[in-house]
């Protein structure tokens, strides 16, 4: 079976399906082979599926395609804090290396329910980075490894569903975010990975970290594979009352007049990046979407989504921290950090949490100027393993905390490559559940250039 199969979109894998020139449990083998042969090379894999797997692709072989969503047949990883029953799931931290549950995260049922089949859960920094973290290897499964240059991070937290997807060790994946979790692994990786709005997917069955902040979303080849899959996998569920509203991709690109705000970012230590990035932008501006510079409030966005995520990772995992079993994490400066929030008091809580109402009210009228925003995605190419996060100071130009902050979708998309041969991300942020806008916009870029379209050798 060809290489060349690996790195096929969902919807090519498709019609290969549809047109029975291959089966499920054909396809499944050979991306479980991949995903098992290649999985540690680059410390992606948490946990080979191989029997459900094999389970799951005779009942898709069985049950046929149907012509509406592409994903039945299709093999897929997930990443290691979506509950799935009886099988492992730990969080990527040794505290929790033999955790294992009775149930399976709604994500993995609305997946099982659109017939994709589950072959591997995907390696994460511990407890998906709660409490920060200063270097890449603070995983259970070790250091995420950019399958461009090994000696380079995949991205946290969801690091194992950038490996895996960028090498083509899986078509899909879902991975998840607090802050930057699926933005950042995306960017770092040249694959495209969709941040939907807070309460539009389901946590049930995720581990929590923020309540007021995590959001599931897929990792895929594409932006139309990303539209595909958040159908499948959003929609209201009783089992999280954070839950809004069902999601119906709009597949077929419908070319508009766009309006885009051009957030603010300082390209002055990234020359390579501020060429592809007008690039990108002249590429777009040519199938007619218009482009201005924006000036958003100046406000402390990273002070109070710090100061909101701290409280929340506390009031999650205050028992692990207080217990003997903390002293199991990886990263020092993480469990310095997670030790400092028991300190926290409920009127800084409280503040901030004001600050984000006040935040959000200041950003809405923007959304009326402009149908999304855009810059990059990461400020840089993907960073040695051995540099220390704690001195990387956040840039202005990392805008992922508007989807901490306000609960906003994003997509990020591959826009080229730098001077050390390292993917740069082009990444859009819509308003509120309005994920087919940002999805129309990259895929009129995917259609205009082929930056989707490369991929690394493992």
């Amino acid at each position: 079976m060809s290489n060349d199969l690996a790195f096929a979109t969902v919807t090519e894998l498709a019609r290969l399906l549809r047109a029975r020139k291959i089966s499920s449990l054909e396809l499944t083998r050979f991306f479980l082979d991949r995903l098992e042969k290649f999985g540690a090379r680059y410390n992606a894999l948490a946990e080979l599926t191989r029997e459900i797997a094999m389970q799951q692709a005779r009942r898709a072989d069985r049950i046929g395609r149907p012509q509406g969503s592409p994903l039945r047949g299709i093999p897929y990883g997930a990443k290691d804090l979506l509950a799935t029953k009886n099988i492992p799931t730990r969080w990527g931290s040794p505290a929790h290396r033999d955790q294992v549950f009775d149930y399976d995260a709604t994500a993995i049922t609305k997946m099982r329910d659109a017939g994709a089949v589950l072959i591997g859960k995907l390696a994460l920094v511990e407890l998906a980075g709660g409490g920060g973290y200063e270097f890449a290897s603070a995983s259970v499964h070790g250091a995420g490894l950019n399958p461009w240059n090994p000696n380079h991070w995949s991205g946290g937290s969801s690091s194992g569903s950038g490996s895996a997807v960028a090498a083509g060790l899986v078509p899909f994946a879902l991975g998840s975010e607090t802050w930057g979790s699926i933005m950042s692994p995306s960017g770092y990786c040249g694959v495209t990975g969709l941040r939907p709005t807070w309460g539009l997917v389901s946590r049930a069955g995720a581990m929590e970290l923020a309540w007021t902040m995590d959001k599931i979303g897929p990792m895929a080849r594409s932006a139309e594979d990303c539209g595909w899959i958040l159908q499948a996998i959003a929609g209201r569920d009783e089992n999280d009352p954070t839950t809004a509203r069902d999601f119906h991709f709009h597949a077929r690109i419908a070319r508009r007049d766009y309006r885009v705000g051009i957030l603010p970012i300082d390209f002055s230590e990234q020359p390579e990046l501020e060429k592809r990035f007008n690039d990108a932008l002249r590429v777009l501006k040519k199938a007619g979407i218009k482009f201005t510079r924006v000036a958003l409030p100046d406000l402390p966005y990273v002070e109070t989504a710090t100061t909101i995520l701290n409280a929340e990772t506390l009031a999650t995992h205050e028992e692990l921290i207080k217990s003997e079993k903390f002293d199991l994490l990886v990263d020092a400066s993480q469990k310095e950090n997670l030790r400092k929030s028991l300190q926290m008091t409920p009127g800084e809580y409280a503040r901030a949490l004001r600050r984000r109402v006040e935040i959000a009210r200041a950003l809405s009228p923007l959304f009326q100027q402009f149908d999304a925003f855009v810059a990059p995605t990461q400020m840089s190419e993907a960073i040695t393993l051995d540099t220390s996060l704690k001195k990387l100071a956040r840039k202005r130009g990392n805008w992922s905390v508007l989807g901490a902050l306000c609960g906003l979708p994003a997509l990020s998309v591959p826009m080229g490559f730098g001077k050390h041969g390292l993917p740069f991300g082009l990444c859009f942020t819509g308003n509120l559940f309005d994920e087919n806008t940002i999805l129309q916009l990259g895929m009129i870029y995917q259609h205009e250039t082929n930056w989707h379209r490369q991929h690394p050798t493992p």
